[in-house]
C-alpha cells in the first residue's frame, strides 16, 4: 500500500485514453476560439446598429464603445487559441517522438 495509486501507468506513454483526451481537448479549444470570435463580431454589429440608429449622444458613445472591444475580444480570442494550441501540439508531439522511437527499437532488435 505504500505505492501511488497510478504506480503502475508508465508515465512517458500516452495511451489510447490519453490520446481521445487530446483530442476532446483540441476541439474545446477551437469551440473556446469560435465563441470568442462570436462575441466579437456580436459586438461589431451590435455597436454599428446602435451608432446607425442612435438619436443621442450616449449611444453614439455606447457604439463607439463596442466596436474596439468587439476588436480586442477577437483577438485575445485568437492569442489564447495559439497559446493553448502550442501547449496542447507539445503533448502530442512529444508522445509521437516516444512512438516513433519504440517502433525503430524493435525494428533494430529484428
Amino acid at each position: 500500500m505504500t505505492d501511488p495509486i497510478y504506480s503502475r501507468f508508465d508515465k512517458t506513454k500516452l495511451i489510447l485514453r490519453d490520446e481521445l483526451a487530446i483530442d476532446r481537448t483540441l476541439l474545446a479549444n477551437e469551440r473556446t476560439l469560435l465563441a470568442y470570435l462570436r462575441a466579437g463580431v456580436a459586438l461589431l454589429i451590435a455597436g454599428a446598429s446602435i451608432m446607425h440608429f442612435s438619436h443621442e449622444d450616449w449611444f453614439l458613445v455606447l457604439g463607439i464603445a463596442c466596436l474596439p472591444t468587439g476588436i480586442i475580444i477577437g483577438a485575445f480570442g485568437m492569442v489564447r487559441f495559439r497559446n493553448m494550441n502550442k501547449a496542447i501540439s507539445l503533448v502530442r508531439n512529444q508522445s509521437d517522438a516516444e512512438i516513433k522511437n519504440e517502433s525503430e527499437k524493435i525494428k533494430n532488435a529484428q
